[in-house]
């Protein structure tokens, strides 16, 4: 894919950017893996905003992805490379020699009509899949499995991917897109390639209104805003805060660490905020 550019006859044209969906063969998606997507708002099953700054954008129609990919050994077609307006990665739609069709994320290079396949001896082509026992060292692979049989957890935003690392007996060390190093089971399953669509991370939204149609609603700052509606607010003219930064009820916003799960630590053999 490739970024296109306008030419500079408003301010907003000036920096705006979109894709060319130059790989995308078409705009219906397969309705019998579609279904009605509900908007949160932000908010909870209580009706409380628990994610600020979300609301109203265009409606969407939710794709079921499989990032199962659990058919063993029978191989499919890819039909279709389509536009998924819920993330921001490609996926493909693919026949299986049965008839039955499935959406899968769609790695860099995949093409219509190229043939996949779920197997241990599936060849080390992008769009198969293999467990990590079987992946070569030096892989770049997506859609990792962390437990066996749950289906792809990590590794599935565009332009993402990991590396086999190393292997021992019952794991395999994975480097991870944030430079993290993590033992998985070897019996895991993962997706040969990197994920499409590169170029994603380079688009610039270019105007208030396109975030408007993603559901992004504004954000203020808390200096902006008065004493009794953020601690950051108030003071004569322009302040910086005059405190460490804090979200509105006042819990430190910066530099605190966000992983809380002691029993995974172990599988860390090399954190990401190593030097």
């Amino acid at each position: 894919m490739a970024l296109k550019s306008f030419r500079p006859l408003t301010p907003v044209l000036r920096t705006k950017t979109v894709s060319d969906f130059a790989e995308i063969t078409t705009d219906k998606p397969y309705k019998p893996l579609t279904e009605g997507k509900k908007r949160t708002g932000g908010r909870n099953a209580q009706g409380v905003i628990t994610s600020r700054r979300r609301g109203g954008g265009a409606k969407k129609l939710l794709r079921l992805v499989d990032f199962l990919r659990d058919r063993m050994d029978i191989p499919c077609v890819v039909e279709t490379i389509e536009y998924d307006p819920n993330r921001t990665a490609r996926i493909a739609l693919v026949k299986y020699i049965d008839g039955q069709r499935r959406y899968i994320l769609a790695p860099l290079g995949l093409v219509v009509g190229a043939k996949l396949i779920t197997s241990a001896t599936a060849p080390i082509e992008p769009g198969n899949v293999l467990p990590l026992e079987k992946i070569p060292l030096g892989t770049m692979v997506h859609n990792i499995e962390l437990k066996p049989g749950k289906g792809g957890q990590i590794v599935r935003s565009a332009g993402a991917l990991a590396e086999i690392a190393s292997r021992e007996v019952g794991y395999v060390t994975v480097k991870l897109p944030s430079g993290e190093f993590r033992k998985v089971l070897s019996r895991c399953f993962a997706t040969i390639g990197q994920v499409g669509n590169l170029d994603h991370e380079n688009i610039s939204l270019g105007s208030a209104g396109r975030a408007r149609h993603l559901g992004r609603r504004p954000k203020v700052r808390g200096v902006a805003m008065n004493p009794v509606d953020h601690p950051h607010g108030g003071g004569e003219g322009k302040t910086s805060g005059g405190r460490h930064p804090v979200s509105p009820w006042g819990k430190k916003a910066k530099g605190g660490k966000t992983r809380n799960n002691k029993r995974t630590d172990k599988f860390i053999v090399r954190s990401r905020h190593a030097k």
